[in-house]
Order: structure tokens, then C-alpha cells, then sequence
């Protein structure tokens, strides 16, 4: 019973939950019980809220026999990257400087998923305050890609991701700043969707760079991640981004995956040259799939997404150094050398050294560089020019086509380890990603299936108009339909299968 609800998505446990089948104590005991017995190997949660969850299960149950009317996912777990504000729960960013820092509120998110009836496990892993593709600069040690432990799971949401492909929650939240959700779920063959820039409210999220932010959906199917996405979107005033108006019909969208007729855009500049072999086969494939499902391709060119990555590792930078600003050991966090020798300024900077890690400081540096006097123009300002550009590429490609589409990421999963030691190679990760990031338009990551030279799960993007994100689950639909017809199942049931059942408890023979 317990690999049956393991491998059941959430719409299916939420089926099993209405008719009575199963409880919600049932369902949180398995994946917990799940995460005690892998969660080892993969180190996808930083930290567990059993004996809540276990206390909000019974709450569930009890309501669901009282006859209350309850949401859809009721009663279903889900595991909450690590830099949503929980109650009561460390939020920790992946840092040392906020190791020990609970707060004492929710982040809209967090407030909306209880409101929903699901169930927080725990918190999952991340790159510090956001900054990686990789989950390797966690300042807690790194998450691994349950395809193979030796491979990163990307980042920074690689927790999130990992929770969701190693069976230990069958949803999963992040956010997306330059890729942050879609890369990890392509290099874990599971769906990622980044919602229209305010379209999920960015209250009690702590800020990486607060215009590319967004929080978005991590599951193993196209309406699980719509059941989500519904769930915790929608205006609040209290983010003064946040867009008031209607949630787009992502779940009737994702229950019908109709393509008929849709133009669906290939972007030129996203491929070719610095492209994994494995992972153009399996995007061309793909297409061929879409066409078959009725859609129409065509070509269109957004010539300064080539910019993309120099304006953003400029933009991101110059907001992250501003944001940051307030970890300054005075009022919580980290603080070092506080023995009443030394001078706050001195308190501030021993306490920064040592509680940001390389890849923060890296991009601290340069985003104060950018906004300095005499540079803000030539860098800053200039990166600016260089965003509005790329938004009026996406307005003119989107006059040609309904929605774009790219591999979601240059190459499969990498090793651990191989490119920590060059930003550039890591940067790169996000070349196709970060277009949607500086736009603010809806874009999302889906399985499109396994590169022939590794075996290793492939993404393929799918990009649309702002506050379109219905377009993002139809294609993601269509897409996943198609190839569940050839392979009887997804492509996170390849893993479940092709690891003799590793990762639902059955045996430990490794992985691919």
C-alpha cells in the first residue's frame, strides 16, 4: 500500500482522499516514512515538520468525515523550498547567516497551501538565498539527482525537485528567478512551471532579486502542477506586485491538452552550438509530437535573447547586493564577534564574511560595482535597454505564435563538482531560461524524455504571453499525453521502474 500512494500523483491521492480509500494520515506517514529511508542519499530536505503534518492530517481526516467542504488537494503533502517563510519552521535560505532564524509569520504561499488543506512536510534544499543552478552552494551540503547521486539536481530549487522524482512528496513549491524551477525539473524529468511575474504573490519570500522573482508550482504531471498553481495564485495586497486580476484557467487547461491548431514557435537562437546532441534529439522529437497533436510550428527569431545572460548577471546582482543589505547581524541572523571589543561596523563585517558563501559574495561584489557612481549607467542602466529589448522580441514573436518553446536547459544533469569551480560553465545553465525571467512572462519546464548518450531526463520549455499561463499547461498536456501513449506511463515512471523500485523502498540496486 505505501509504494502504491508513493507513486500516485496528487490528483490521484486526492481522488483516494474524497472516496475514502485512503486517509491523509496514511498519505503523510508514507512519505515521511519515505524521506527516513532515502532522504540520505538525496539530502532534499534541510528540515521536518512531522509532528504538524502529522497533527494537520488528523485535522483533515476529521473534517473530510464531518462532511466539510475541503479543497481539491486536501490533505495531500508537500514539501516547501527553504526560502518561504514558515511559522515555526527554520527558514534558512540555504545559508549560514540565517541557519537558526525561524520567523514568526507566513509567507502568502505558505498561508494559502494551509488554507488549501495541504500538508507542509518539511523544507527542502536550495542554493544560497537563490544564487545556482546546481544546489551545490547550499551552505548545508549539496542535493543529488535521484537519476544518479552523482549528478546535480540543478538549482536552486534542486530540493524541491528532488523531493518530487524520489517519490518523497508528491508536490512540491519553489521559485524562479533566472530558471530556478524549470532547470531542475528538467534535469529531473519532472514538470516546473514559473507563473507570470505576479501572478503568485512574493509576500514572506525572501528576496533574491525582487523584479525576476516568482514562486511556481514542482510535480510529476502537467495537472498536478495546474492543481498548485491554482491553489496558491491570486492577487494580495500585500504585494504591491502582485497582479489583481484572475487566476488563468490552468487546470481546465491541463485536463485538456488541446493543441489543435495553436502555433507553437520555435525560437532559433535557443539551440545549435553548445547544445547537448541527446538533448536536441529528444526537443526535435518532441515537436513532432505537438505537430502529430494537432499544433502548427513555426520559426521565429528574438535575436537579443543572445543578451539575455550579460543583462541579467547584471540585474540580479545589482537587486541581490540591495536586498541583502539587511543581513547585517544588528537585529537577527548570524553575528560574530559581538564580545563588546569591536565596532558594529566590525560585528557587520566578520558576520557577512562568515555567513555568506562564495557564490553570494561573488555576485554582492559585482551588483554593488553595477550601482556605483559612475558605473550605473554604462552597466545597470545599460542592462536595462538590453530587458526592454528582449520584451519587445517576445511581443513581436508572439504575434507570429501563441506560445515558444526551447529545450529547457543546453545539457543534461551534470556531475557534482565538475563546474563549481567556473562561474561562466554554471551561468550557462540558464540560457534559455532567463528570457522569460527578464520579460515576466509565464514559462514552464515538461519531460520530454531521456537523452540516448546518458539516460538522463530532457525539458522542453514552453514560453507565453503574460497572465497566459493556460497555454503553458495545454501544450504541457498535450506533450505528456503523447508520450504516455508511447511508453504506456511518464517520464518519472521510467525512473520508479527502471530502478527496480530503489526509490519506493523496495531495493537498493543504485540507479541509472
Amino acid at each position: 500500500m505505501s509504494a502504491d500512494i508513493l507513486r500516485a500523483t496528487a490528483a490521484e491521492l486526492s481522488s483516494e482522499l474524497a472516496a475514502g480509500n485512503v486517509s491523509s494520515v496514511e498519505v503523510v506517514t508514507a512519505h515521511l516514512d519515505q524521506i527516513t529511508r532515502i532522504d540520505e542519499d538525496v539530502h532534499a530536505f534541510l528540515s521536518l515538520d512531522a509532528g504538524r503534518a502529522l497533527d494537520r492530517a488528523r485535522h483533515i481526516d476529521a473534517a473530510r468525515a464531518a462532511g466539510e467542504a475541503l479543497g481539491p488537494l486536501a490533505g495531500v503533502p508537500l514539501a516547501l523550498k527553504d526560502v518561504f517563510a514558515y511559522r515555526g519552521l527554520p527558514t534558512t535560505c540555504g545559508s549560514r547567516t540565517l541557519e537558526n532564524w525561524v520567523p514568526p509569520y507566513d509567507a502568502t504561499v505558505t498561508r494559502r497551501l494551509a488554507d488549501a488543506g495541504l500538508i507542509i512536510l518539511g523544507k527542502t534544499n536550495m542554493d544560497e538565498f537563490a544564487m545556482g543552478s546546481s544546489t551545490e552552494n547550499s551552505a548545508f551540503g549539496p542535493t543529488h539527482n535521484p537519476w544518479d547521486l552523482d549528478r546535480i539536481p540543478g538549482g536552486s530549487g534542486g530540493g524541491s525537485a528532488a523531493a518530487v522524482a524520489s517519490f518523497m512528496a508528491p508536490l512540491a513549491m519553489g521559485t524562479d528567478t533566472g530558471g530556478s524551477i524549470r532547470q531542475p525539473a528538467a534535469v529531473t524529468g519532472t514538470v516546473g512551471v514559473k507563473p507570470t511575474y505576479g501572478g503568485v504573490s512574493r509576500f514572506g519570500l525572501v528576496a533574491l532579486a525582487s523584479s525576476l522573482d516568482q514562486g511556481g508550482p514542482c510535480a510529476r504531471t502537467v495537472l498536478d502542477a495546474a492543481l498548485l498553481h491554482e491553489a496558491v495564485a491570486g492577487h494580495d495586497p500585500r504585494d504591491s506586485t502582485s497582479i489583481p486580476a484572475p487566476v488563468p484557467p490552468v487546470v481546465a487547461a491541463a485536463r485538456s491538452g488541446d493543441v489543435s491548431g495553436m502555433r507553437i514557435g520555435v525560437v532559433s537562437e535557443l539551440g545549435g552550438e553548445g547544445y547537448q546532441d541527446g538533448v536536441e534529439v529528444r526537443f526535435n522529437e518532441a515537436l513532432v509530437l505537438l505537430q502529430k497533436a494537432g499544433a502548427e510550428l513555426v520559426e521565429v527569431s528574438c535575436p537579443h535573447f543572445a543578451y539575455a545572460l550579460a543583462a541579467y548577471y547584471l540585474i540580479l546582482p545589482a537587486e541581490c547586493s540591495s536586498n541583502l543589505a539587511r543581513f547585517d547581524a544588528m537585529r537577527y541572523g548570524l553575528r560574530i564577534g559581538d564580545d563588546g571589543t569591536h565596532s558594529a561596523e566590525e560585528v557587520m563585517s566578520a558576520s557577512r564574511g562568515a555567513g555568506f558563501g562564495e557564490e553570494v559574495k561573488r555576485r554582492i561584489i559585482i551588483g554593488t560595482y553595477a550601482l556605483s557612481s559612475g558605473y550605473y549607467d554604462a552597466y545597470y542602466g545599460s542592462a536595462q535597454k538590453v530587458r526592454t529589448l528582449i520584451r519587445q522580441d517576445f511581443e513581436r514573436a508572439f504575434a507570429e505564435a501563441d506560445v515558444l518553446v526551447s529545450p529547457t536547459t543546453p545539457t543534461t544533469a551534470f556531475r557534482i563538482g565538475e563546474r563549481i569551480d567556473d562561474p561562466m560553465a554554471m551561468y550557462k545553465n540558464d540560457l534559455c531560461t532567463i528570457p522569460s525571467n527578464l520579460a515576466g512572462n509565464a514559462s514552464g519546464s515538461f519531460p520530454c524524455g531521456l537523452a540516448p548518450e546518458d539516460g538522463l531526463p530532457v525539458g522542453l520549455q514552453v514560453m507565453a504571453p503574460a497572465m497566459a499561463d493556460d497555454r503553458v499547461y495545454r501544450v504541457g498536456a498535450a506533450l505528456e499525453r503523447e508520450l504516455s501513449a508511447i511508453w504506456g506511463g511518464t517520464v518519472i515512471d521510467q525512473l520508479a521502474d527502471s530502478t527496480a523500485g530503489d526509490y519506493l523502498g523496495v531495493s537498493r540496486e543504485g540507479v541509472l
